[in-house]
């Protein structure tokens, strides 16, 4: 399984960096159509490194550019390479549910856990406010650090969060150069709906760790085998929309969005006297699909601050969301109030080195994957080296793994699941159904059905693949058993 630099003819820019690094196998090759969509979303790109691509590399046809992908450029920041919502991200929880080794929940307490949790967070969501105005202008500044008051979150579960749930606004110029930026009928909408799951492709599903691959990484971050452990997929919530379709024209744009951009969109950009500053964001932000913004401007520094307010915002939701999970885990199972293992974006946009040099990486539908040098000193990923998941589906095994010694490789990125790839081996004939099965629970239906698993070759030639170059090490396998999406 070669890492292969596909060559190609330069234009304006070094081949080396126009060209994708692409992490693939004879397996699973990476389709040719959907990396001349990649080549063309970066044509002209200010490339630091060349652009990534990793196992279960496909595009969605509502998105600008392919999932699975890290790309790092110099000077710009380019919205369109990730998603236009950032910080939907994965958690893992492990339980202490007093169970001995090898022993599920019966179907009884799983049912009233699921229950519980459809009635906490409803679908449709409808209007309820979560927060007050004041509450979600704290989140926006303060991330997980507003959670642990609020939601009662550890502190140990904050250095779990990647840059620990919260990017300092002040570097951008704080909550006041917040409130001239983001409107307030943004904060306003952005109180309701705080911490959801609903039906997507998102879930809270429940498994049983199987299989441990490095004992001491795996004592290290909290998990052991025969342990129930949640894994749940959830959404950075509504003010990650909102700043996504601020700064920029995207094709996935849904009809409420819509409506309210049409209100935010002039007050937030149009509010100024300055012909020239009109014009460039009327370009920026009006006139084009999304072009790139300068790093250094001030239209960059207004970009860079709302997408930290954003990311913050999202950290916060997704605490919203593990702090109910674990009280309803407690009341569904007994035992203990869980504790987080990790929790990882893998929406992103982010300042970091690259190759020596400051860069922006923009992972879409990728996770970061740093190693233990680029961890806080005195945390569990300090010698771990930072957690990823890496989910199959409800019908395969799931990985826990950390940052591999090549991470550098791969913009210091990794896949942030394997779905696409456990569907095609399922439809060509490489995956086979097998006894083991899960409990599916559904918002469109109160009757859990149970569905078959398959084999696990699709999600192990993707993380195979990751695993080979070193970009990440395994470190524990789980098996769902139940799963509500």
């Amino acid at each position: 399984m070669d890492v292969n630099i596909i060559g190609g003819v330069a234009a304006h820019l070094d081949a080396g960096l126009r060209e994708p690094r692409v992490f693939e196998s004879a397996d699973l090759p990476a389709a040719p159509d959907v990396l001349a969509q990649l080549r063309l979303g970066t044509d002209g790109a200010d490339l630091a490194a060349p652009p990534v691509v990793l196992p279960d590399f496909h595009h969605k046809r509502k998105l600008e550019m392919p999932s699975s992908i890290a790309v790092a450029t110099r000077g710009t920041i380019r919205p369109t390479l990730t998603s236009g919502s950032v910080n939907c991200g994965m958690a893992l929880i492990a339980l202490d549910t007093g169970l001995a080794e090898g022993e599920q929940p019966d179907a009884k307490a799983v049912t009233r856990f699921y229950e519980d949790l459809k009635a906490r967070y409803p679908y449709p969501t409808g209007t309820r406010r979560d927060l007050t105005y004041k509450e979600c202008l704290r989140v926006a500044a303060e991330g997980a650090d507003f959670a642990m008051e609020r939601w009662g979150v550890d502190a140990e579960d904050i250095e779990r969060i990647e840059e620990h749930g919260r990017i300092d606004l002040d570097r951008h110029g704080g909550v006041r150069a917040l409130r001239r930026v983001v409107p307030s009928l943004a904060f306003q909408l952005a109180r309701m709906r705080f911490g959801t799951v609903g039906p997507s492709n998102h879930f809270v599903e429940l498994q049983r760790v199987e299989e441990i691959y490095d004992a001491p990484k795996a004592e290290r971050l909290g998990v052991r085998r025969g342990q129930i452990v949640i894994n749940f997929h959830a959404g950075g919530g509504v003010l990650t929309g909102e700043v996504g379709r601020l700064f920029g024209r995207r094709k996935d744009f849904p009809k409420h969005l819509r409506y309210a951009e049409a209100v935010l969109k002039p007050w937030s950009h149009l509010r100024t006297a300055n012909p020239a500053v009109l014009r460039e964001r009327w370009r920026l932000y009006f006139a084009g699909e999304c072009p790139p913004v300068d790093l250094d401007s001030a239209e960059g520094r207004r970009l860079l601050l709302a997408n930290a307010a954003a990311m913050n915002y999202g950290f916060a939701f997704r605490m919203a969301t593990y702090g109910a999970l674990r009280e309803l885990a407690v009341r569904a199972f007994g035992g203990t109030p869980g504790r987080l293992v990790v929790d990882s974006p893998h929406n992103s946009v982010y300042e970091e080195e690259v190759n020596g040099e400051r860069a922006v990486v923009h992972r879409h539908n990728s996770c970061r994957a740093f190693g233990a040098d680029r961890m806080r000193p005195g945390t569990a990923f300090a010698e771990t080296g930072q957690a990823v998941l890496i989910p199959g589906t409800h019908r395969t095994s799931s990985y826990l793994a950390v940052a591999g010694e090549n991470a550098a490789d791969s913009l210091h990125s990794a896949c942030h699941g394997a779905g696409t790839v456990v569907k095609q081996f399922a439809e060509d004939g490489r995956s086979a159904e097998q006894n083991t099965e899960t409990l599916r629970f559904r918002y469109s239906t109160g009757q859990a059905e149970v569905v078959k698993h398959y084999d696990d070759n699709g999600v192990a030639a993707a993380l195979g693949i990751l695993a080979t170059h070193k970009l990440v090490a395994p470190v524990a396998r789980m098996r769902p058993f139940a799963v509500l999406h």
